[in-house]
């Protein structure tokens, strides 16, 4: 079997790592028992283009239960657990591409190779498969039937393709589903993410100044958990209605450049580019910590800290500090790009039981229904979404109560009123 990994000998402590992220995903485990017996997958090549986590682990054990025939690469070149790609490569029989660190070469390189593959079914977590098939590989779009992307970066790059007429394939957008950006987004981002920081800087957060560009669901959950680890969260938005939410849960809202000012630690959450730039950097104090938990490292401008500092050095691992001409200090986490598994673990598996499970049965979706899709970016199924809440449920050993009969046909009707 093919595959490009770190060192095969760390595969034994991988399973136990994969095993241990089992523990807390009953749903995807619950849908790779029904994959075992029913084969719905049987014989489908897929290509995913994921975060090589032990989370993954789990979602790729899922689809080979179920028939798949897959290769996996890493979505992030600094994401990847080798001890889990390992494990992938000598116990589940994944061909998997990823190292932790690869250059951008190599990174690339590990796309094509799952590119080869041929895929029926993309799986992506930020678009780059669907991004370099269509740019550069359009030899490998026959016999491509559909895709999924997990990420609110990668749905907005299809989405402008799709607006543009160049998205040749159909694609559901997983990251929009409620059992994902609701839980995953929100929870998984909140606490993921500042376990990154802290991993990375040991600082105490109590008492500091946060600020996080962007209030969506990621935002939302970076302020929430911020704010309960004591800090003061600044938000910093261009969506009028987003920055209103703000304000109104309590936190300040104002524009990057006059946040900076006041930052000790700086989080971007937004899918877009440059969000922290010339004007933020100008007024950023000394020893001012940024850092990205979007997909993409071009969140921060970091072309324009390397042009125009005095200095730079490694202080730690993962901590870069920039020396400005006029003294001040800016120190930049794991080089921009995602902190929360550049330094940290990622998601807690328990969030990611539900997105992965999404991913699992839209992609059985997909080639049901792919004959009847148009290119392009479609919604997950509200029926597969509410049955992942109804798994999720069960597994906590939540109940919850039924409308009547009398209760679905008052919301049925528009003659019933005040009586």
């Amino acid at each position: 079997m093919q595959y490009d990994i770190k060192d095969i000998a760390l595969a034994e402590a991988g399973r136990a790592r994969i095993e241990w992220a089992d523990r807390d995903m009953p749903v995807l485990a619950s849908i790779r028992e029904r994959f075992e017996r029913e084969k719905p997958l049987d014989g489908v090549r897929i290509s995913a283009c994921l975060h090589v986590t032990s989370e993954t682990a789990n979602l790729m054990r899922t689809l080979v239960a179920g028939g798949a025939n897959v290769v996996l690469c890493a979505s992030n070149p600094l994401s990847t657990q080798d001890d889990v790609a390992a494990a992938l490569v000598k116990y589940y029989g994944v061909r998997t591409y990823a190292i932790k660190g690869e250059d951008t070469d190599t990174y690339y390189a590990h796309i094509d190779a799952a590119i080869d593959h041929l895929p029926q079914i993309t799986m992506d977590d930020g678009a780059d498969v669907v991004g370099r098939i269509h740019a550069q590989r359009p030899d490998a779009l026959d016999g491509i039937i559909g895709g999924t992307e997990e990420t609110t970066t990668g749905v907005i790059r299809l989405a402008a393709m799709a607006a543009d007429g160049e998205l040749k394939y159909p694609i559901v957008a997983v990251n929009d589903a409620r059992t994902k950006h609701f839980f995953d987004n929100r929870y998984g981002t909140g606490q993921s993410t500042l376990d990154g920081v802290v991993r990375a800087t040991n600082r105490l957060l109590a008492g500091r100044t946060l600020v996080v560009s962007g209030y969506g669901w990621c935002g939302r959950g970076v302020a929430l958990r911020a704010a309960g680890m004591g800090m003061q969260v600044i938000v910093c938005e261009v969506d009028a209605l987003k920055a209103l939410e703000a304000h109104m849960d309590g936190y300040r809202v104002m524009p990057a450049a006059e946040a900076a000012r006041e930052c000790d630690i700086w989080i971007t959450v937004t899918g877009d580019i440059n969000v922290i730039d010339e004007p933020a950097f100008a007024n950023l104090k000394d020893g001012a910590i940024i850092c990205n938990s979007g997909h993409f490292n071009s969140e921060i401008n970091i072309p324009w800290l390397e042009q125009n500092c005095a200095s730079k050095r490694e202080l730690k691992p993962l901590v870069d500090e920039y020396l400005m001409p006029d003294g001040r200090a800016i120190i930049l986490l794991a080089e921009g790009r995602l902190i929360n598994l550049s330094a940290a673990e990622g998601h807690p598996a328990e969030v990611m039981d539900m997105s992965f499970a999404n991913q699992a049965l839209c992609a059985q979706y997909m080639l049901e229904q792919a004959a009847t899709l148009e290119p392009q970016v479609y919604p997950v199924p509200d029926d597969i979404d509410n049955n992942i809440a109804t798994l999720k449920l069960a597994s906590l050993g939540v109940m919850i109560d039924e409308l009547t009969e009398q209760q679905q046909e008052y919301l049925r009707s528009w003659q019933m009123g005040t009586v």
